[in-house]
């Protein structure tokens, strides 16, 4: 029997955690409908979609598509990891994203994914924080975040000077990359937030080998395409000057701000 058509809906925000599924989605080729969740608006919070996710963060899938043998199915899969490593398990034949089951490259994936969503992400997201949002600027938060992230950025580049040093890549997919001989779900999970380093004020070409890699990354039109899913992402454009760094300042801290009062009264 054919394959079924993918009917996908990707529920989302530009922010790295979000560009994640969307540029992961674009990569592979798939069909999806895009559902805009407003962080400014506290959307995220609302009964509807806490049934997606109970965690009450973006992004989130609800994958309808039927099964093998056209019986409607649906399935939720929250927190951006899992939805990466279910769109390649599911989508993925091929394995232009990812390797087989168990092979040794599957789990390096694994590894440096896990990596990302419990170090790097965390770590840049607080320094974006303390940097951008709190309302009085402390000093040794700024520094204890910002260090943190250059230090798992020189990770980063290590780990990629060893693949430089010991994997082959293909004129059509030339490397490094994080894993093997090819661009997986680790380097664009990661790149999903390395993108993002001036806005924790991470200065990124003091890492050669990330700044490559990251305009490599850059360069893939499927890439650009799911950067501006669900709006364009105008970050970079906007830190081209003051007046605009401020701007794009000021509307992001005013609903991480409002979002965390918010909590701050439910979780007393």
């Amino acid at each position: 029997m054919a394959s079924q058509q993918p009917n996908i809906i990707l529920y989302t925000s530009g922010t790295p955690n979000g560009q994640k599924a969307s540029i992961t989605l674009e990569e592979l080729g798939l069909p999806y409908k895009v559902e805009h969740v407003q962080l400014s608006k506290n959307v995220q919070k609302e009964n509807w979609f806490l049934q997606i996710n109970p965690n009450g963060r973006i992004p989130a899938i609800v994958d309808n598509t039927p099964s093998a043998d056209g019986q409607p199915q649906s399935k939720r899969i929250f927190e951006s990891a899992a939805l990466m490593l279910y769109l390649c398990e599911r989508y993925d034949k091929d394995h232009k994203l990812c390797y087989a089951y168990d092979t040794d490259q599957y789990w390096e994936v694994v590894e440096w994914l896990i990596w990302m969503q419990s170090g790097l992400g965390p770590m840049q997201g607080q320094a974006n924080h303390f940097y951008r949002y709190a309302p009085e600027k402390i000093d040794y938060g700024i520094k204890r975040y910002q260090t943190e992230t250059k230090r798992l950025y020189q990770v980063l580049e290590d780990r990629l000077e060893e693949q430089s040093e010991s994997i082959k890549t293909s004129s059509s997919s030339p490397g490094p990359w994080i894993v093997g001989d090819r661009m997986t779900i680790a380097d664009l999970a990661i790149f999903s937030w390395v993108n993002w380093a001036e806005w924790a004020g991470i200065d990124v070409t003091q890492f050669k080998l990330v700044k490559e890699w990251l305009d490599r990354i850059n360069a893939r039109p499927a890439i650009q395409r799911g950067l501006d899913v669900p709006e364009p992402f105008e970050m970079k454009r906007k830190m081209q000057t003051k007046e605009g760094e401020e701007e794009y300042a000021k509307m992001h801290s005013n609903w991480v701000m409002k979002g965390q009062a918010e909590d701050a009264v439910k979780h007393v």
